[in-house]
Parts: C-alpha cells; sequence; structure tokens
C-alpha cells in the first residue's frame, strides 16, 4: 500500500462524509430511510455515498472489482465471488440504525481484499474526525499515528457480545456461561467503532455472529495489526468470502485464548 493511495482513499473518505453523510445527519425525512430486513436500515445516506465512494476507488485502483454493500443488498450473486481477486469493499454507512436514529456511533469502512485477505483497512468516523488504518505486515494507525492494542486491565474482561442474532436458548446458555466470569457492556451496533474500542483499552473481547465483509474485513486487519486476535470458535482467521457465521475479537491473543472456550462454550 504506496502512501499516494492511502492518502487517495483517506482523502475520498472525508469528502464524501463532508458532501453526501453529515450533511443528512439528523436531517433525514421518514422518505429517506427504508427497511431492507427486519432491524436492517438503508438511508439515502447509504446509497449514496456508496455511488461516491466507488467511483472514486474505481480511480485510485481500476484494476480491482468493487463490492459495496447496497449493491450487494440489490444483487446478492455479487457475494458469490467476494473471496476471489483484487477487490474493494465499502460500507458506506455502518451502523446506519444509530445514523437513522440521529445518534453516534456510525462510520464509514473501506478495505482492499485479495483473495480473501485483507491488505488494507481504513474505519472513519466522520462525528469525530477520526481515521483509523492497517496495511498487512505495516502495522496498525489512529490519525498517522502507531498504535498498539491494549486490554482494559479490569479483573473480569470487559466484553461487548453481539447476541440479537441469537436463538433465546443460546442466548440465555451464554449468558449463563459468562456470568461472574466477563463485565458485559452494551454494544455499539457499528463495527467501526467496536474494533477501536478493542485497540483502545476501552473493551477486552467483542464476539459477532454475523460476519458480512463490509463490515469486518476492514477493522479485523486493524485488530490485528495492532497486536489484537479475531478468529472463527475453531480458531481459524477470518477470511472474506468464507460465508460463516461467529467470530471472537480480543485485544490480545491471550485474552482470546482464555475467553473462547467460556464464550462459544
Amino acid at each position: 500500500m504506496t502512501d499516494a493511495r492511502h492518502t487517495a482513499v483517506c482523502t475520498l473518505l472525508r469528502e464524501v462524509a463532508a458532501a453526501v453523510v453529515l450533511p443528512r445527519f439528523r436531517h433525514l425525512d421518514a422518505a429517506d430511510i427504508e427497511e431492507k430486513a427486519k432491524d436492517d436500515l438503508v438511508t439515502i445516506a447509504d446509497r449514496e455515498a456508496e455511488v461516491e465512494l466507488a467511483r472514486g476507488l474505481a480511480g485510485i485502483d481500476p484494476d480491482a472489482r468493487i463490492v459495496g454493500e447496497e449493491a450487494c443488498a440489490a444483487d446478492p450473486t455479487l457475494l458469490d465471488t467476494v473471496g476471489s481477486g483484487r477487490v474493494w469493499l465499502i460500507d458506506p454507512v455502518d451502523g446506519t440504525n444509530n445514523f437513522a436514529a440521529g445518534k453516534t456511533p456510525f462510520g464509514m469502512m473501506i478495505a482492499l481484499v485479495e483473495d480473501g485477505v485483507p491488505q488494507a483497512g481504513w474505519l472513519y468516523d466522520p462525528v469525530a474526525d477520526r481515521m483509523c488504518h492497517a496495511v498487512r505486515g505495516g502495522g496498525a494507525f489512529i490519525d498517522g499515528e502507531p498504535v498498539t492494542a491494549r486490554a482494559t486491565g479490569a479483573a473480569e474482561p470487559v466484553a461487548a457480545l453481539a447476541t440479537y442474532f441469537m436463538s433465546d436458548e443460546d442466548r440465555a446458555a451464554l449468558a449463563e456461561r459468562v456470568s461472574g466470569k466477563l463485565t458485559l457492556v452494551e454494544i455499539p451496533r457499528c463495527a467501526a467503532e467496536q474494533y477501536p474500542r478493542l485497540v483502545l483499552g476501552e473493551n477486552d473481547l467483542a464476539l459477532f455472529q454475523r460476519t458480512l465483509p463490509w463490515d469486518h474485513a476492514a477493522g479485523v486487519l486493524f485488530l490485528e495489526e495492532a497486536g489484537g486476535r479475531a478468529a472463527r470458535a475453531d480458531g481459524s482467521p477470518y477470511r472474506v468470502g468464507d460465508n460463516r457465521r461467529g467470530m471472537l475479537s480480543a485485544a490480545s491473543p491471550e485474552l482470546w485464548k482464555k475467553a473462547a472456550p467460556l464464550i462459544f462454550g
């Protein structure tokens, strides 16, 4: 990842945020919000931002295919080959439910993936103007400064567990297993915020059920380049396009190793 390409992606994210996303924040009409599925919203800002981000990325690396969240909502077959070749992944507004409700956190994410393996990723908080990015083998950065993941240091690790896609039975079993062993906190419902929380010492653990590529490719790379770990229940690494569910992310490999048997049972 060249400095010029990184600068171009950062500039693109900031320009689209300023022109499309932030002007819509807390200024959406009812007609600007639709429900794609139960508890899964899309807004005019998501759609317009994805168009602009795709246009910009096509100029930055025209050899890479572009796969965006809203394009996949319209044509799910785009996911069939997302793990092959060179692909730009776009999440134009991550945390759309928060955005539609007029609250933070929400973010914008881009990842460059090669044969299912994230090579570079950007997680942008347009309200705070915080840019997290990572390059495979090149480290993780916040606003251009190198960052290393750190645990909270709490006696009971601080865990944000996304359980709303679990069955009632599985949710109850998980709650019983972790009771008295983890300190549970609310999830931000925004992966662009959750991954930085793991790096910045705010959370120790995060459990995800759905692992759609635009939600996690950039964040997993950012966490791992900072020294944390994200993996499936069996310990295998996250891979774009593997169509698997369930992933535990942790501020350190040691925390992951200790928590995985407890969380996955």
